[in-house]
């Protein structure tokens, strides 16, 4: 799950090298925290945050798969 949503971030972003996803794990959930360069968070985030909104919900939907609660948090540098 951590390399598709890394993938899904990459191809988002300019600064490619700046770009972090730190997992944390639980028993039942997993926390993707992604830090990305600030020049690069209005892409991700999108307008309205529509583009943050379709990222969760196609890791949430893989984390259905594994019986997983999967949340994403964008974290500002």
């Amino acid at each position: 799950m951590k390399d598709i949503l890394e993938t899904i971030i990459l191809n988002l972003v300019e600064n490619k090298e700046e770009v972090f996803i730190n997992s944390k794990e639980d028993e039942k959930t997993i926390t993707f925290e992604v830090k990305v360069a600030q020049s690069d968070m209005g892409k991700v985030i999108g307008k309205q945050g529509r583009v943050a909104k379709a990222i969760r919900t196609v890791i949430k939907s893989l984390g259905a798969k594994e019986h997983k609660r999967i949340s994403v948090e964008f974290i500002e540098n």
